[in-house]
């Protein structure tokens, strides 16, 4: 029998794979969110996918001065697109994004309590600027998940380029786990070194203390345009300048993109595999562009046969991660 989501982040595995997407606009008529669906769910199967990450998107403008390269065009909300569109018909489960900041406590309450029959997982988002006023921070979201429902597995966000500024990123992890967090979803991944940095103190900070390090899902995302680079930008992503100029100055951007995406990842997993780090991946594509949505599946594929491949080459060496 194989292993479930629960199973392998329970029992903190490396090589759990996942594919995000973001919801279709809330303004479509049905029939064409039926019709996104159905592609989408074409698109994946036979994919080898552990699970599905489906973004709660916000507008963020209070993030950043800069204007937004596309406008924001409120999306459905996960967990009803999931539920109506996605699970009966792929047969995989959804890790879903909910933003924590700007809800009430009942109002969270409600969703967590929602479907408590059913395993369900999440990822807890705070607040996207110290400007946005917050209701609820993630340490009380956190808690308030493990009195409501234990069969609600909360996750939350790493950005390991952070942790070249002010290189607490590993504690900022470690207290989310202390609260309840039970895995981890990074912010699209382009600087090797960056997570490379955030690993290795995550790793020996959990070796002094003793405690158990939680999945690490690197989240890549193939760039295919200069405006889908602009927006990577806008939203906050990372990206070294060599590779940026890399990705300018390439014959194929969206190729050169998926190469170097593919090459961060395989990095980075090996490792995490040398060190007994529990890393994974999650796949999405930013554009709605269909050769972007395309390479995207191409490169979950890849990362697949890269995992299994580095995961049979170090198997005799590999340590004990708990």
């Amino acid at each position: 029998m194989s292993s479930t989501l629960k199973d392998k982040l329970l029992r903190k595995e490396s090589g759990i794979l996942t594919y995000g997407m973001t919801p279709p606009k809330s303004s479509h008529p049905p029939e064409k969110i039926r019709e996104i669906a159905d592609k989408q769910i074409e698109r994946l199967r036979g994919a080898g996918i552990d699970g599905l990450v489906l973004y709660d998107v916000q507008d963020e403008a209070e993030r950043t001065d800069e204007n937004r390269p596309f406008p924001f065009l409120k999306a459905l909300d996960p967990t009803e697109y999931y539920e109506q569109y996605l699970k009966q018909e792929l047969g995989v489960p959804a890790i879903i994004y909910h933003c924590v900041a700007c809800e009430g406590p009942d109002k969270l309450a409600s969703w967590i309590l929602r479907g408590r029959d059913e395993q369900r997982y999440s990822v807890f988002v705070g607040a996207s600027s110290s400007r946005q006023q917050v209701q609820i921070r993630l340490p009380e979201a956190y808690r308030m998940s493990g009195i409501l429902n234990e069969r609600l597995l909360p996750g939350g966000v790493v950005i390991p380029e952070r942790h070249r500024s002010k290189g607490d990123e590993h504690e900022r992890a470690r207290a989310k786990q202390e609260a309840g967090c039970g895995f981890f979803v990074s912010q699209a991944t382009f600087d090797v070194e960056a997570s490379k940095s955030f690993l290795s103190d995550y790793y020996y900070s959990s070796r002094e203390s003793g405690a158990e390090m939680a999945p690490i899902l690197f989240n890549l995302a193939p760039c295919g345009s200069a405006k889908t680079l602009e927006f990577m930008k806008w939203l906050g992503i990372s990206i070294p300048k060599w590779l940026e100029n890399e990705l300018i100055h390439s014959v194929d951007i969206l190729d050169k993109s998926v190469q170097l995406s593919r090459q961060v990842f395989r990095e980075l997993y090996r490792f995490g595999l040398e060190k007994g780090i529990p890393i994974g991946c999650s796949v999405e594509s930013v554009s709605t562009r269909k050769v972007e949505i395309e390479a995207s599946i191409q490169l979950l594929r890849d990362i697949r046969e890269d995992m299994s491949r580095i995961g049979a080459e170090l198997a005799p060496s590999i340590p004990s991660h708990n």
